[in-house]
């Protein structure tokens, strides 16, 4: 199914399928997420997909590296809206939230690399029925046949080069159906939701697939693909995994056509994750 950001029907009957927060809910009752990611290296990566988070859930739980001590240590003072927590009560949190995103802003060489590789390797085998979405650093350093020993179906967010890097297939030149094909199989055949970022971006689970159009050039900021995963894990919390990625994509396609009109390609990540939930709002109020 071709989803285009202009076509107003088809987008709300996506995005009505989202579970809003119950008039009689408590704290936790709608979201729980933890978020595990950054390195010496890349520090902003997973504080943007944990601040798009605190819009869309109760609670954000961030863990950071060992080696990003000291500015984990600083954040505690500045990530006023989630809570900062070390590596070694990490157990704790994967059993307690109701999801995981794994993979912002981590290393993917030398010994944060392996690190990186052994978390998730972890996580995977001692939390198979965990709601996981795996990104960047995570994708790259994992092993694809890992995939298959999860009991429920994860959520993946490569890029064309994360796709072939993680699956040893190319997709580049290739048309739109060959990529549906591809990538359809390629879900079923790991048992998980894919999001492969693209101009379009192509969704599915291996039954449904979806193609999203719309956006603009301003996206190809760096840290709109981190956004997209907080907010894919954030809608995971408490909806299905394709509601979650299909709806995450709608809206960050959205709010870079919102910002265009007011800023034209020069917003920047912050001002996206401040529009998402003003597009969302707009969306689902009759």
């Amino acid at each position: 199914m071709v989803i285009k950001t202009s076509d107003g029907d088809a987008v709300k009957n996506i995005l009505k399928k989202i579970v809003l927060p119950g008039e009689q809910s408590h704290k936790g009752n709608n979201g729980r997420l933890l978020i595990i990611g950054g390195s010496s290296l890349f520090h902003a990566a997973s504080l943007w997909a944990a601040e798009v988070a605190t819009h869309f859930v109760d609670m954000v739980h961030y863990s950071s590296t060992i080696e990003n001590e000291k500015i984990f240590h600083d954040l505690k003072k500045i990530f006023r809206n989630g809570m900062v927590v070390p590596q070694k009560d990490l157990d704790e949190y994967v059993s307690q939230d109701d999801a995981v995103l794994i993979g912002p802003g981590m290393m993917r060489e030398g010994e944060e690399g392996n690190r990186t590789l052994k978390m998730t390797h972890y996580l995977i085998e001692k939390y198979p029925d965990k709601k996981f979405v795996f990104d960047a650093g995570a994708l790259q350093m994992m092993d694809k046949k890992w995939l298959n020993g999860l009991k429920t179906p994860p959520i993946l967010t490569p890029h064309l080069k994360e796709f072939e890097g993680l699956f040893g297939i190319s997709l580049e030149n290739k048309d739109s159906r060959e990529i549906t094909r591809v990538v359809g199989e390629t879900a079923k055949k790991y048992r998980s939701v894919i999001i492969l970022k693209a101009v379009t971006d192509f969704i599915t689970d291996g039954a449904t697939s979806y193609e999203v159009s719309g956006g603009n050039a301003g996206l190809t900021k760096g840290g709109t693909g981190d956004v997209l995963a907080g907010l894919t894990a954030s809608f995971l919390t408490k909806n299905t995994q394709l509601v979650s990625a299909v709806s995450s994509s709608i809206l960050l396609k959205k709010a870079a056509e919102e910002l265009y009109r007011t800023s034209g390609y020069w917003y920047n990540v912050g001002d996206i994750i401040g529009k998402l939930p003003e597009v969302l709002k707009s969306e689902i109020t009759p």
